[in-house]
């Protein structure tokens, strides 16, 4: 569930012959990057690439893979158009209400979450379908939203896996930045007891919520270290050269150490 360089110019040294008036020319006016749905959906399909496709298929450890509602469009040129569109709220929730992956992806990028009540943005985490959507709407509308410390108290007895997911991941957030109020010892509790049963998309939040606590609190670190290693969770997870292992053992310690 992360660059620009300045140009620098040189000047040249100002002449102090006078120089002729030039007409003034009125400045060319900007194209329009209003967009109807129809052609977001239009432009997204021609991003469409057929190994995204199959890439985002795949099922794994973190949950099951996307479905057919897709056109694969790499995320970067999802990037690439929300830039061109610009914030429109409206669109938004129209390319969201199409289930498409893509579509929801861009919504997320165009969505104006000042806009949206507590209810409206509950509605649109009940309606996720695909783990990375879920993190995407996460990063750009859940955690910035005014109304978002009481739906995690809400979410966090929620039945609906990611309504569940959205609170761990909101209360991972709090340990790390701000926890006063939260009771750890009964959080390390509901981690141990919970997340071996958990829908694995909740799973994967649970242990980020594990994985913070050891990091961030020597008292609570034997106990959430222990949790880790009993749940075996994530142990075997397959990691590129240069990542921490998402196994919460693993995890705590390498942060830890990179403390100092």
């Amino acid at each position: 569930m992360a660059k620009t360089s300045a140009a620098t110019k040189a000047t040249s040294r100002k002449s102090t012959k006078p120089k002729a008036a030039k007409a003034k020319t009125m400045p060319a006016k900007a194209k329009s990057t209003a967009m109807t749905l129809e052609e977001a959906m239009r432009q997204l399909k021609s991003l469409g690439n057929a190994a995204v496709r199959a890439q985002n298929a795949k099922s794994g450890p973190l949950g099951r893979g996307a479905g057919d509602n897709q056109f694969g469009v790499p995320r970067g040129d999802v990037r690439k158009l929300a830039n061109k569109i610009k914030t429109n709220h409206e669109l938004a929730l129209a390319l969201w209400k199409t289930g498409n992956i893509d579509a929801q992806f861009l919504a997320v990028l165009l969505i104006k979450p000042q806009d949206l009540s507590a209810g409206d943005l509950e509605r649109l985490v009940k309606s996720v379908s695909w783990m990375w959507v879920a993190d995407w709407l996460h990063s750009y509308v859940t955690k910035v939203h005014e109304g978002k410390e009481t739906l995690r108290q809400k979410w966090m007895t929620s039945d609906n896996p990611w309504t569940a997911r959205a609170g761990w991941q909101l209360t991972a957030g709090r340990v790390a930045k701000s926890p006063e109020g939260l009771d750890l010892v009964a959080l390390l509790d509901r981690v141990e007891k919970e997340m071996g049963s958990a829908p694995q998309e909740v799973q994967w939040t649970m242990n980020m919520c594990l994985a913070e606590i050891g990091i961030h609190f020597p008292k609570h670190r034997k106990r959430a270290l222990a949790i880790g290693e009993k749940l075996g969770i994530y142990r075997d997870y397959p990691c590129s050269k240069g990542c921490t292992s998402p196994f919460a053992p693993i995890w705590i310690n390498e942060m830890v150490k990179r403390q100092g």
